[in-house]
């Protein structure tokens, strides 16, 4: 099967002196970077995606702002498609599939954040359009929710949605497995 890297969202509004900080974003785009550096290594396609709000009321990834870009961390070379996106799903109203299957990729390696929104609904549309996916846990990132007068901990809520994406979605593994 061919694999392609899928690099969802790691984008400066994540980390610390963004406008929507996650938790673990730093080591988790840390993560990504091996995950790149092995793909690269070994002739293998690498696809970006970039989320931009298309709300004017938008608090981050605002378009033409330092925040919107792409993380240093996991930046691309030349050739490397990137896909702009403006919807969780970095499917909807993308080329992605396209993209992906002018590769053509029939297997995904997933990082990226958010692991509740952008890498949830991502990685499910991947699923139901046939890939084969791996998500890999320790690469993606989110924060903590809240619901009513409930606050759910960022790392209730990354266990929580790895969780139901393992088996019927995704094999979710440590990216030490990955690049073994």
């Amino acid at each position: 099967m061919n694999p392609a890297l899928l690099i969802v969202d790691i984008q400066n509004d994540y980390f610390a002196d963004g406008a929507l900080p996650l938790v673990g974003s730093a080591a988790a785009a840390a993560q990504a970077g091996r995950l790149l550096a092995h793909f690269r290594a070994q002739g293998w396609p690498v696809v970006h995606v970039r989320h931009v709000s298309l709300r004017p009321d938008a608090a981050y990834l605002r378009p033409a702002t330092p925040g919107a870009e792409i993380h240093p961390a996991v930046a691309p070379q030349a050739g490397e498609p990137v896909i702009l996106k403006h919807y969780p799903n970095s499917f909807r109203a993308t080329p992605l599939l396209e993209t992906l299957r002018a590769l053509p990729a029939e297997r995904l390696v997933v990082a990226g954040m958010m692991t509740h929104m952008c890498i949830d609904t991502s990685v499910r549309a991947a699923s139901d359009l046939g890939f084969a996916c791996t998500l890999a846990h320790d690469a993606c990132a989110t924060r903590a929710l809240r619901f009513g007068t409930t606050e759910v901990a960022a790392e209730q809520v990354q266990a929580a949605y790895l969780a139901a994406l393992h088996g019927l979605f995704a094999t979710v593994r440590a990216t030490d497995e990955i690049v073994a």
